[in-house]
Formats: C-alpha cells, sequence, structure tokens
C-alpha cells in the first residue's frame, strides 16, 4: 500500500530555507542565490496571516528576521507585505519583502524547481495552516502537469491531517527531531511519503527502516562535509543545507 503513494523526487541536495544563511532566509533573494549555485530544489517556511494568506517565515514572532514584533500570525498580510525582511541580514538585501506562497510558487514554477514547503502553522493554527497551505498549492501546480508538486512536510501531525484533507493527492512528509515512539507508523498513519529527521537521529539501520516502510528518508540541516559523506553512504534521499557555497549539486551521489 505504501509504494501507491506518490512519490517526491529531487535532487539529493536541497537548499535550506532559499539559500541557508547567505541571504536573508525565506526570501525571493534567497532562492534566487541558492539557484546561483546550482540548486534546483529548495525548502521553505510557510505560515497563515491574520486574513489568511499564505506567506513565508520562520519564527512564530517577526523580531528575528524582520523589522516588524510581534506573533506574524495576528498581522494581516498588507501589514507584513510592507516589512524590511532582508535588512537584518546585511545592507545589501535591505528592503527585500516578505514573499507570499503564491509568489514562492511563481517563481519555483517559472524555473522548473522543485519544492519542500513545511507547514509552520502559528500555534494553534495546526489544521487549518495546513489545509489553506494544501488548497493553495493544489490549485497552483495543478495547471503544470509536468510539474512534481511541492512536498508538503511539518512537525504538526495536525498540520497533515489537514494537508491531506485538503489536497489528498500532494506527497507529505513527517517531520522529527526526535525518534519517538512509533513515529515509523504514525508518517504512514498520515500517508506521507518521507520521513525528514534531524540528521543526528540517521544511520544506515534507521534509513533502512524507514525504506522498508516504502517512504523516502530526508534529513535536515547539513553543514558538514562528514555529516554528509556518513548520511550518502547509508543510503540518504535527501539532504537539507544551509552550506550551499559548500556542497555542489552535481557531486550529489558522491556526497561532496
Amino acid at each position: 500500500m505504501s509504494t501507491a503513494r506518490p512519490r517526491w523526487a529531487s535532487p539529493r541536495w536541497i537548499a535550506h530555507r532559499g539559500a541557508g544563511r547567505l541571504a536573508p532566509e525565506n526570501t525571493l533573494a534567497a532562492f534566487r542565490l541558492g539557484a546561483a549555485y546550482g540548486y534546483r530544489a529548495f525548502e521553505c517556511d510557510v505560515k497563515l496571516s491574520a486574513d489568511g494568506v499564505p506567506f513565508l517565515l520562520h519564527d512564530t514572532t517577526l523580531q528575528r528576521t524582520t523589522n516588524g514584533e510581534g506573533v506574524a500570525g495576528e498581522r494581516s498580510w498588507h501589514a507584513l507585505s510592507l516589512l524590511d525582511a532582508g535588512g537584518w541580514h546585511s545592507r545589501s538585501h535591505a528592503g527585500e519583502p516578505l514573499p507570499s506562497f503564491q509568489a514562492l510558487a511563481r517563481h519555483v514554477l517559472r524555473n522548473r524547481y522543485l519544492l519542500n514547503a513545511e507547514i509552520k502553522p502559528t500555534p494553534g493554527q495546526e489544521r487549518a495552516t495546513g489545509e489553506v497551505v494544501a488548497e493553495h498549492a493544489q490549485r497552483w501546480w495543478a495547471p503544470h502537469a509536468d510539474a512534481m508538486p511541492p512536498l508538503l512536510s511539518s512537525f504538526k501531525p495536525e498540520a497533515l491531517e489537514g494537508a491531506r484533507a485538503a489536497a489528498p493527492g500532494l506527497p507529505r512528509a513527517l517531520l522529527l527531531d526526535t525518534l519517538r515512539e512509533g513515529w515509523l507508523d504514525e508518517a504512514q498513519a498520515l500517508g506521507c511519503v518521507a520521513v525528514v529527521a534531524n540528521h543526528t537521529l540517521l544511520d544506515a539501520a534507521v534509513i533502512g527502516r524507514i525504506h522498508g516502510a516504502g517512504l523516502q528518508s530526508l534529513c535536515y540541516t547539513v553543514n558538514d562535509p562528514a555529516d554528509a559523506h556518513r548520511l550518502c553512504a547509508a543510503g540518504i534521499d535527501g539532504i537539507i543545507t544551509d552550506a550551499v557555497d559548500r556542497f555542489a549539486p552535481a557531486a550529489a551521489d558522491a556526497g561532496e
């Protein structure tokens, strides 16, 4: 049964939040820079504004990566769209806006990139965020029959349940920061095609269990070459990295 699920085919290397730390995370500038280093698969974080618009941001609050303050999900999209999401990183990126998920979808589809969209809900909005993100992704990717749909991942099972209810045909992945009891059964029960785990949790035995269940194995966030070599030797399917200037996607099979 697990092998019948839609798979998410990507290169082994996936750029974290666009270009890791070399550009302001989760901005279009970061995605452009990641592509300049040869990446064609990207990870991002998606949450909802107060008026239900999906947009890119990792944190619950605004102050780390924008010039705003407070809970992002309590602000309208109009207010969020006016914030500076680049000045915190460097003067050269000052004025870079927060992108909507729709703006990123257009960029990804136009350039034929692949996307792992992490559903990152404001606390209390888990299922609703999963539903909205999946419904929008389904609508935007559906006209492009030759485009690989985004992989929707989350640490929150409720978000994945919402995504499955809204768009059951889109591939999903369970994110893990610990191998809690029943984690693999949970991923299968949620209809996931992949498990995305902290790289320190994974070895050949764990990856073998994931593959044995018919799922793909991905990991985050690998920035050290020794870790990359170990994981490639263990059979990992996808590696999410900040170090887009260190790891060349063309050398993925060698784990370089």
